[in-house]
């Protein structure tokens, strides 16, 4: 079964408080198996305006990366999120 994963792109307008959205977040990415294969780090925007912060999380399917963004436990931290980072999330399945 192929892998999922979710790509997200962020620019966080708050750090101190975006701390409380990955505390948060971690209840959800810990129940459901999340692997980060990116966090934050260096990056170079290669085309299109890009955002400050890009993760990429395997989860075991597509499947299971749905159910974790639409998680009450992830959905808690997307409210924090929310409030201080403007971006994008999308869910793929893997190759």
């Amino acid at each position: 079964m192929p892998k999922g994963y979710w790509i997200a792109r962020v620019d966080v307008r708050d750090a101190e408080r975006y701390k409380d959205y990955v505390a948060a977040s971690k209840i959800a990415f810990d129940k459901y198996g999340a692997k980060f294969l990116a966090r934050g780090g260096e990056h170079e925007k290669a085309e299109g305006p890009g955002r400050g912060r890009n993760v990429i999380i395997e989860f075991e399917s597509l499947k299971v990366a749905h159910d974790c963004y639409h998680s009450p436990e992830y959905q808690r931290a997307a409210a924090i999120r929310q409030q201080v980072a403007d971006g994008e999330i999308v869910l793929v399945e893997g190759a």
